[in-house]
């Protein structure tokens, strides 16, 4: 599969967009984000992560006429029935404001009495999908697993980073630093199935 010239990261999320684009730096390849295109963001009717990845792409893709890459990634957590998963942004507000995202999983969590580490399982999904305005489409799926703390640790990376340790790590995905977690994310996890199929 080979992949050069302009590529649309299909996200108007500048955590996502600086995380994608660090990714691709060893290809030959030039990301440009939806937004600065200023292609509008698509509704997120699928039912499961990769169902969303491919209508972003191929909506990017349609509109762009360019390849267009797209993430739909979120957090799962055990004790809320895989909640808030595919809705993980929407948990957010409209104002994405993540802090309360945290806040609201953390009051379910305690509703459950959930507050023991192993009660308080959870992981990362990161759906990614490539798709060429041809239709063609491509796709690949990442997860990393760990549990929740509390309070939120430190101010590295997005969304629900702070709240999340990995397993076999003393650090947040807040507290470490972006190469760290490059090396181990869902979405570095994803990222690692499309470069071996580049490199084919």
């Amino acid at each position: 599969m080979h992949l050069s010239g302009r590529l649309v990261v299909a996200s108007h999320n500048p955590g996502k967009v600086g995380e994608i684009a660090a990714l691709l730096a060893p290809f030959a390849v030039e990301p440009v984000s939806a937004a600065t295109l200023g292609l509008a963001e698509p509704a997120e009717t699928g039912s499961s992560f990769a169902e969303n990845a491919a209508l972003k792409a191929r909506t990017a893709a349609a509109a762009s006429g360019l390849p267009a890459l797209a993430d739909d990634s979120g957090l799962s957590v055990a004790a809320l029935d895989g909640a808030p998963g595919i809705y993980s942004a929407r948990w957010a507000g409209p104002g994405k404001d993540f802090n309360h995202a945290m806040a609201r999983v953390e009051e379910a969590l305690q509703g459950h009495g959930a507050v023991t580490p192993d009660k308080r399982r959870a992981w990362f999904t990161c759906a990614l999908a490539l798709a060429w305005p041809d239709g063609t489409l491509r796709g690949w799926t990442g997860e990393v697993h760990g549990h929740l703390v509390w309070p939120p640790r430190g101010s590295q990376g997005f969304g629900y980073d702070p709240v999340f340790l990995a397993d076999g790590q003393s650090l947040t995905f807040g507290e470490m630093a972006p190469a760290a977690k490059h090396g181990m994310s869902h979405r570095a996890r994803a990222f690692a199935q499309l470069v071996a199929d580049l490199a084919r």
